[in-house]
């Protein structure tokens, strides 16, 4: 008997499996198809740990503490909902972009499991970024809202880096399985329709509804700079490049949003 598997299906169980500490069940199988529907599925798998930590960051300020403390909950409990997957991906992206060394040494950096400290300085920058701007919008009437959009949003940083054309660095990892598994014009959709829900999500809070815009062109940027990044100095990109352009692109969000 032959078994036909959905690379959706499959897909929305490697986004929720990969992307959150959420139990599912494993995809039977894991190609390029379902790394795409993953991709593409990302931003919607997400929005459980974006509810509940955003969640977590209006109950904090509704219960009366500085909207500081609410912000640095928000970034822990995403964090702990991800198993810190991207943070470590963008640590070791840091130490391997930052140590100046040539593409195999730099990659063997990236594959160690200490973190230099290039990633520190990173990760202690990219983590207070979001804590202060996630602190500005929870301050912020309806502001739960564009924080809750920004962080789902950020997951379509994958579409980006798993570009058609952008190569892997290495023939093995997550890296290999997602190099330019995404045609363009599915790109340009996952960011058109995060644009949209950003700007809703900037319109009801009272902001002007282009400042979603502005802060999805400023996160597609910054995110296709690291891969750029990535290609010219290590060859491609790997697993931990897919976090740390999760991780850029989060932050981008949530500092133009706060704007």
């Amino acid at each position: 008997m032959v078994t036909v598997t959905s690379p959706w299906r499959d897909g929305w169980r490697l986004a929720v499996g990969t992307l959150t500490v959420l139990p599912v069940r494993p995809p039977e199988q894991v190609d390029a198809r379902v790394a795409r529907a993953m991709a593409t599925l990302a931003p919607l798998a997400f929005m459980p740990v974006a509810l509940i930590a955003g969640g977590l960051g209006f109950a904090t300020v509704a219960l009366g503490w500085p909207s500081l403390v609410a912000g640095l909950l928000t970034v822990a409990a995403t964090a702990w909902l991800t198993r810190a997957i991207h943070l470590d991906g963008l640590a070791d992206t840091v130490d391997g972009l930052g140590s100046g060394r040539p593409t195999e040494a730099a990659l063997a950096i990236m594959r160690r499991g200490d973190v230099g400290p290039m990633g520190v300085v990173a990760l202690v920058v990219v983590m207070a970024l979001q804590a202060i701007a996630a602190a500005e919008m929870l301050g912020r009437e309806g502001g739960w809202l564009g924080l809750v959009v920004a962080l789902c949003a950020g997951r379509a940083a994958l579409a980006l880096v798993a570009l058609r054309g952008v190569p892997a660095a290495r023939p093995d990892g997550l890296g290999a399985v997602f190099a330019s598994c995404v045609p363009p014009w599915l790109a340009i959709t996952i960011w058109l329709v995060s644009s949209a829900a950003l700007a809703a999500a900037a319109a009801w809070a009272g902001s002007n509804w282009w400042l979603g815009v502005v802060a999805a062109a400023a996160a597609a940027a910054a995110v296709l700079a690291l891969v750029r990044t990535a290609v010219r100095k290590l060859g491609g990109t790997t697993g931990d490049v897919l976090g740390a352009g999760v991780e850029l692109a989060t932050t981008a969000l949530l500092v133009m949003l706060a704007r």
